[in-house]
């Protein structure tokens, strides 16, 4: 009897969890995120009468700076705050608001920090856990976003241009590096709007896009509102438009021509082509056609290696030709076209810098006990490792805080899972520091007094920063442009701009790049030799 009741509670349980609905309407979801091992929230809307069976067109919304999830996805449907009313009581709750036959979602990503690093992951976190979901389709996937918003909406649709059927930027702020991606606006319908009269994303710099998106032949569209300041976006998302204009577009899978830009493996597939070696520091440009029959036209600039991956119309393992840069090749689809390294470290699409790229992930910050240093000494290098990991200091009621909570540990509380998930941040040497002891003989430069350096480098198939000397946050700089240094949150923010490696030696700053096998170039060769670190 006790086995038989036992059974059925059991059936029970799983009955329920395969039979899960979710209620119509706006709501907020979670998914547990790698990065710090939080659940990270985002608002979502459910159209009436969902059906779980059916796929429907999905729409990420990006909120912008000073903002959060659940005001985003407000904004998107049209509803702006009470009058009287601020950010704080408008996100206490959902007004209605018209159907639309569309799931919405929109992620926190952290707070205000652009959509680059952990919030760029959180996008793709929040989008696989949507679709984990629910049934979702693929060729009708879009992307808007306002302001900040806006411009990871610029940031994120250019990165992945296989990925959405079309894009809505409400006066955009992009990143930095954004423009890298620009040729791969070929391939993504684009809708922008602005106003005429805002003062904080000047207008100039939008027109500059949108020409710049006709130039390489997208297919653009530019709404401009006349007076209207930086709050474009109530026009923008009024009476629904923004679904109704998505609606005509669906994603080709499969085009017969690709280009694709990117300036980091990390970003390195479009569609059939994957870039698999870039030229050091170089962004890769690559123009694919197919022409039929197995045949395949094949221009590019920066790129050192590449691949066709399958596609409707070829198979992978199946003989091709390919004329890359006026040379026939005879190849297979899915085999590696170009220079490919012969030893077994290089760079990869999860192996690869620049530097400021190590905190974008699962990462630990570790400081070094190794050479059993005083209480005194020990307390100095925990306080570095804690302010290195402080990313939730608060930076005004506006900018706020942001949530992401790494850990901090020292070298020998690793465990074999932190080891084998985790990217390392490291301060110290390999006489103060036993991870970087343990690795020490892999390691690309030697550690001399007086030589502040960072970089980062391969450690099995995760990463490590490494930092020797003064904390790479306070070597001086004179680069960071402001608008970095406020929105600045994890400090290896200081580090971008200087590749995969820096060195610093009274007020002197040198940086580069590794090879595509983490090599250092040859003509850095001299200048570290100097230094000793060679």
């Amino acid at each position: 009897m006790k086995f038989i009741t036992s059974f059925f509670l059991l059936l029970c349980l799983s009955l329920g969890l395969s039979a899960q609905k979710y209620a119509s309407g706006p709501q907020v979801l979670s998914f547990h995120s790698l990065v710090d091992g939080t659940d990270q929230p985002y608002a979502i809307y459910i159209p009436k009468n969902f059906d779980e069976k059916k796929s429907y067109p999905f729409v990420v919304m990006l909120h912008g700076a000073g903002s959060n999830h659940r005001l985003a996805l407000r904004r998107v449907f049209g509803k702006s705050n009470n009058k009287g009313e601020n950010d704080a009581d408008a996100s206490l709750y959902f007004p209605e608001w018209e159907d639309v036959p569309y799931i919405v979602a929109a992620p926190l990503a952290r707070g205000t920090m652009g959509y680059q690093g952990v919030a760029e992951s959180d996008v793709w976190d929040m989008i696989a856990d949507v679709k984990r979901r629910f049934k979702i389709d693929e060729d009708r996937t879009y992307l808007t976003g306002l302001s900040m918003g806006g411009g990871g909406t610029l940031w994120i649709g250019l990165t992945r241009p296989d990925f959405w059927a079309a894009i809505a930027p409400v006066c955009p702020a992009p990143p930095e590096g954004t423009a890298a991606y620009l040729p791969n606006a070929y391939h993504i319908p684009a809708r922008f709007f602005h106003g005429d009269a805002d003062p904080t994303v000047p207008i100039a710099s939008v027109n500059k896009w949108v020409e710049d998106f006709k130039k390489v032949g997208a297919k653009v569209e530019y709404d401009v509102y006349p007076g209207v300041l930086h709050d474009s976006w109530v026009p923008a998302y009024a009476d629904g438009q923004v679904f109704k204009w998505f609606s005509n577009f669906k994603r080709n899978p499969n085009p017969d021509k690709v280009i694709f830009s990117s300036a980091s493996l990390k970003h390195n597939k479009a569609f059939w082509i994957e870039l698999t070696g870039l030229e050091p520091g170089k962004t890769g440009n690559v123009e694919a056609i197919a022409i039929g029959n197995g045949k395949f036209k094949v221009k590019s600039e920066g790129v050192e290696s590449f691949r066709i991956l399958p596609g409707v119309a070829w198979k992978n393992g199946q003989k091709i030709n390919v004329e890359w840069n006026g040379k026939s090749i005879n190849t297979s689809v899915g085999e590696e076209i170009g220079t490919v390294p012969s030893g077994a470290l290089r760079k990869t699409s999860t192996l690869t810098g620049p530097m400021d790229d190590i905190s974008s992930g699962r990462h630990i910050y570790v400081y070094g006990t190794l050479d059993k240093p005083s209480q005194e000494e020990l307390e100095r290098r925990r306080k570095v490792a804690e302010v290195a990991a402080d990313w939730s200091f608060y930076r005004g009621e506006f900018l706020g805080r942001v949530m992401v909570f790494p850990r901090v540990l020292p070298d020998f509380a690793l465990s074999p899972k932190d080891l084998e998930n985790s990217d390392l941040i490291l301060f110290g040497t390999d006489k103060t520091n036993k991870v970087i002891a343990d690795i020490k003989d892999t390691l690309p430069f030697k550690f001399v007094e007086g030589v502040n350096m960072t970089y980062i480098y391969p450690r099995g198939q995760k990463r490590v920063l490494i930092n020797s000397g003064v904390p790479f946050w306070e070597v001086k700089d004179k680069g960071n442009p402001a608008l970095r240094i406020l929105r600045a949150t994890s400090k290896t923010v200081s580090l971008m701009g200087y590749g995969d490696w820096t060195m610093e030696k009274d007020g002197d700053r040198i940086w580069g790049y590794f090879d595509s096998q983490w090599k250092v170039a040859p003509s850095d060769e001299g200048k570290l030799k100097v230094l000793g670190v060679r």
